[in-house]
């Protein structure tokens, strides 16, 4: 059993952790130039995982933020031209957002900045350290209960 001191000290340590992978995540996105802030990097790989064009409340739900914050995001987006709004084709009420061409060319430069950026903060450890870190954030990131999960 751990102690609740120790349950703190991990607390820091992951939020220290994900603090330098933002970090890290953010100085490989400008290296490569592609105009795209982490929060927009995050909402163009969620619309990358829907079947279908998302409504705005779908990805507020499924970004965990308000609203308004997916709509400052798309204006960017489509500002630089890798997300659209599109009408639903039911209801002329709502509308989706999906990804353009450029928006999908960007996701792969994305990926690659994400990779380049795994690999310096997991540089220190060894193959079988990766592995267990792995099998703990699994444990961890599957004891979470699914919120907000459907586009």
């Amino acid at each position: 059993m751990t102690s609740p001191d120790s349950d703190g000290l991990l607390a820091e340590q992951l939020l220290r952790l994900t603090r330098r992978v933002h970090r890290i995540q953010k100085h490989h996105l400008e290296q490569r130039g592609l105009g795209v802030t982490p929060a927009q990097a995050r909402l163009l790989r969620t619309l990358a995982h829907c079947d279908a064009p998302p409504r705005m409340a779908d990805l507020a739900e499924r970004l965990e933020v308000v609203p308004r914050a997916v709509t400052t995001l798309v204006d960017g987006l489509e500002a630089s031209g890798k997300a659209r709004r599109v009408p639903d084709p039911t209801n002329r009420r709502v509308i989706r957002i999906e990804l353009t061409d450029d928006g999908h060319k960007a996701l792969l430069e994305l990926r690659g900045a994400r990779r380049a950026a795994a690999e310096e903060i997991l540089a220190p450890l060894t193959d079988e350290q990766r592995d267990v870190l792995g099998g703990l954030l699994d444990t961890l990131v599957d004891g979470a209960p699914e919120r907000g999960r459907r586009c």
